[in-house]
């Protein structure tokens, strides 16, 4: 069993960004700007965006955080989106999710300029990813991929079983994985709570990306020898071995389901920290007009 340490190479992925950042600076290009709205005071969004904008500063990125109280009207948000969309030193910015109920997810997203979507969570985006042309690919997804090519792991002809059919995971990671690429050429099986004999199709799977925010839902039964596990859940579960009161677990039964596993991502560990990475990846092709010119 190999550990995929998706730490380990986002910390190496930063380390090639931030040479390309410094190329540009001394070839007197510009800068990469990534700005983040934040709406109230989740403690997860507040975390994520505290790792985004460090990541930034990791990256030679300049990054701009703009907070609001929970009561923020859907109006004067857009308005905000508006006014990113016009600044030309904003390359690209990001909308922390979730936003407070009386605020429409979808139409914040699609008032985001999708050549500064840098979640890649507009539609423009999501259907061109879909059909494999140049697009900001949604965070998560893109770094799902990252992790199984730095391991060179195979997955053409393999059978990949997602479980999870959100918009932001399952449905967009299970296209590229179809897709004619490295990675990619797999036979996908997408599988959500609806699924009949789940655990039939998952012990035929070579490869499982669990991706439906339930903890420790994947357990060593359901997982043939040798499948390799691509765990994307982060649920806080009460913990009294930890200081906060709560430990971050994955969807997947680590202890019993490792030792099956030819790989395996970690939860925390593994999965979370490319998904930043690949923001700061999208970041630097908006910054290099390299996918919208």
């Amino acid at each position: 069993m190999q550990l995929i340490d998706g730490k380990a190479v986002a910390d190496q992925i930063k380390q090639e960004i931030a040479a390309e950042v410094a190329e540009i600076k001394k070839n007197g290009g510009k800068t990469p700007h990534l700005a983040v709205i934040i709406v109230g005071h989740d403690g997860g969004s507040e975390t994520y965006v505290a790792s985004k904008v460090k990541a930034c500063e990791q990256c030679g990125f300049k990054s701009t955080r703009l907070s609001f109280e929970s009561d923020i009207t859907e109006e004067q948000l857009l308005d905000q989106i508006k006014m990113l969309n016009e600044d030309p030193d904003v390359d690209g910015f990001i909308v922390q999710l979730p936003l407070p109920k009386h605020i429409s997810e979808q139409k914040v997203i699609e008032a985001i300029d999708y050549h500064k979507d840098v979640d890649g969570f507009h539609p423009i985006n999501v259907g061109r990813t879909s059909i494999g042309l140049p697009a900001f690919v949604s965070a998560t997804p893109a770094g799902i991929m990252e992790l199984l090519k730095r391991y060179n792991i195979e997955t053409s002809g393999k059978h990949c079983v997602v479980i999870g059919r959100s918009n932001i995971v399952g449905k967009p990671v299970a296209s590229l994985m179809m897709q004619k690429a490295f990675p990619g050429d797999a036979t996908v099986t997408v599988c959500h709570s609806r699924t009949k004999n789940l655990k039939e199709i998952t012990l035929q799977a070579d490869i499982i990306i669990a991706a439906l925010g339930s903890p420790k839902f994947l357990t060593a039964d359901m997982v043939k020898d040798g499948a390799v596990i691509i765990d994307v859940g982060t649920t806080r579960v009460p913990s009294t071995q930890t200081k906060s009161g709560f430990k971050l677990t994955g969807d997947v039964d680590f202890e019993n389901v490792a030792p099956k596993c030819s790989f395996i991502t970690p939860v925390p560990g593994g999965v979370g920290p490319m998904t930043i990475c690949s923001l700061m990846k999208n970041t630097l092709l908006a910054g290099k007009k390299a996918i919208y010119k």
